[in-house]
């Protein structure tokens, strides 16, 4: 398993990507995205988001927008709601 991220705009995806189980189904990684980090630049603040299942992505209301990603990130390896990681 790895844990990747990439950037778009001013938005950060956090990403697990796992190798694939089976060779019957393909070669391609499966990915299963997990978080992400969004910059408001009015407000110079990061806030988390987390993502449905429809894909969809909805602003995590448990720790509000900060100037560093660092409690961010503790936020989703911590992932206290069971929402980021399962």
């Amino acid at each position: 398993m790895r844990i990747e991220c990439s950037a778009r705009g001013r938005a950060i995806t956090i990403a697990e990507r796992r190798p694939p189980w089976n060779p019957d189904f393909g070669s391609e990684w499966s990915e299963v995205k997990v978080a992400q980090l969004r910059y408001a630049e009015g407000r110079a603040a990061w806030s988390l988001y987390c993502s449905d299942s429809n894909g969809r992505w909805w602003e995590y209301d448990e720790l509000g927008p900060t100037k560093e990603v660092g409690p961010l990130l503790k936020e989703i390896d911590a992932d206290p709601t069971g929402i980021f990681w399962g």
